[in-house]
């Protein structure tokens, strides 16, 4: 009986409408607006969704998915209580369902009903999760970067493939129509070959201080926060987001925010893994216990294929052509550039703007919650529709490591001596015992990712 409701679940899934995307962000469809389209979608038919890590990014993940007209959020997983019963307060603005908390996610995975696991928890979190939740029958939308190290990208990969179920990286510039035009563009010759891209991100960030030993706080449990990571005490300057500039648990700017970027470059030049990778940079701001570096520049050389440049700035709010945040593709009839929005320009070689194709919504890159809500809702249905009927996605498992892995090889570049030779035909690290040895990480005890 189980079965024959899944089923019939399934089926209806696969039948709904092609417009639900749209529908999510507010506009009509066939004149039934997204709230209607809700009461008329019947729970037993929407994908049931368990959100993991919920305090930031994972709180406007919640929205969103709660916000869509054919999904629920089931389980909220947190382990800060606040962040959680937080999240449960906005969420039932949404759906008239209420969602049961879970510090858990691991609990929430044993539950049948549930569909889907939303992985945006701390990086060091971010495959070991999405493994277990595969291994649950679950399938995942998982919050970039895919992994903390190169080895769980391609645990991540394996996992996919043993269990057959949807892993989504959420690098959502990939669905956004304006972006999708652009690099469609580029790849019909609109400047001719492309052959260099060059990106960046820069912000204002404050020091993080030197931090204190403290007592772990009771709305906290900080050792299902550490999970697969070697215990480390608890200080005060670590919890929420401070994590992301400590090696053991973040992966710095370069993957927090250099992968969307570096990720549509990948796309535009139309390459995968480089020949060779450099990393300069340093933390020069603030003297305090943030690790990775605060200024970077990465570069990753394609050989005659191209080459991709990535600059970040984490301490100096400066634009690059006109964009806190952006890629500029250059080819042998002129440039196309990329901002942190749904817009792109094209210029002649003369620098003459030949296209300027505007920005639909209004997005602040440098928010680092949300961004985009009614943009990201089309790369979650683009999802969803992986989940209903196989729909090739928008940035399955396999891409999402590759882009991923670029960054990845920048970092241990920079955690090296600054110059990796890099295997073209799968990504591997050459004659370098250093860097090799960063290419995966120690785990706590009785925590390692398996599948």
């Amino acid at each position: 009986m189980k079965e024959q409701t899944n089923n019939t679940r399934r089926e209806f899934l696969k039948k709904a409408s092609f417009g639900v995307a749209a529908l999510s962000a507010g506009s009509i469809f066939n004149g039934i607006s997204a709230t209607s389209y809700r009461r008329i979608v019947g729970a037993n038919e929407r994908i049931q969704v368990a959100m993991m890590g919920v305090n930031s990014r994972g709180f406007a993940l919640a929205n969103n998915f709660s916000s869509q007209p054919n999904s629920e959020v089931t389980y909220i997983c947190d382990v800060d209580r606040r962040a959680a019963e937080k999240c449960l307060r906005d969420v039932v603005k949404n759906q008239s369902r209420q969602p049961k908390l879970q510090p858990d996610f691991r609990k929430a995975l044993d539950d049948k009903d549930v569909d889907v696991l939303v992985v945006a928890a701390p990086d060091h979190w971010h495959a070991p999760a999405a493994i277990l939740a595969s291994k649950a029958g679950k399938h995942v939308y998982l919050e970039k970067p895919c992994s903390h190290n190169p080895a769980e990208g391609e645990l991540l990969m394996a996992a996919s493939k043993k269990y057959g179920n949807v892993i989504q990286m959420g690098n959502q510039r990939r669905s956004w129509p304006n972006v999708k035009q652009a690099i469609e563009a580029l790849h019909g010759g609109i400047i001719g070959q492309p052959y260099y891209a060059k990106t960046w991100y820069t912000n204002n960030r404050a020091s993080i201080g030197v931090g204190k030993p403290a007592p772990v706080p009771d709305w906290l449990d900080f050792d299902l926060w550490q999970g697969p990571a070697p215990r480390r005490e608890f200080q005060d300057n670590l919890i929420h987001y401070n994590w992301h500039w400590f090696w053991h648990w973040g992966t710095g700017e370069a993957l927090n925010n250099g992968t969307h970027m570096v990720d549509l470059a990948r796309w535009g030049l139309q390459v995968a893994y480089p020949e060779r990778v450099t990393s300069t940079g340093g933390r020069y701001r603030y003297q305090d216990d943030w690790e990775a570096p605060d200024t970077q520049l990465i570069t990753l050389d394609f050989g005659q294929r191209g080459m991709i440049a990535w600059e970040g700035r984490s301490c100096n709010g400066r634009v690059n052509e006109g964009e806190s945040t952006g890629v500029v593709f250059y080819g042998e009839k002129g440039s196309v550039q990329i901002g942190g929005g749904n817009a792109y320009q094209v210029y002649d070689l003369e620098n003459k703007l030949v296209k300027d194709v505007k920005n639909e919504v209004t997005i602040d890159p440098r928010n680092r919650t949300n961004p985009s809500q009614s943009l990201d809702a089309i790369h979650i249905q683009d999802f969803f529709k992986g989940i209903k009927n196989g729909q090739k996605l928008a940035s399955d498992i396999e891409s999402g490591h590759i882009s991923t892995l670029l960054v990845q090889l920048g970092n241990i570049a920079q955690r090296s001596g600054g110059l990796l030779d890099i295997d073209p035909s799968n990504g591997y690290i050459l004659d370098n015992l250093e860097a090799q040895a960063l290419w995966s990480r120690e785990y706590e005890k009785g925590w390692e990712p398996k599948i």
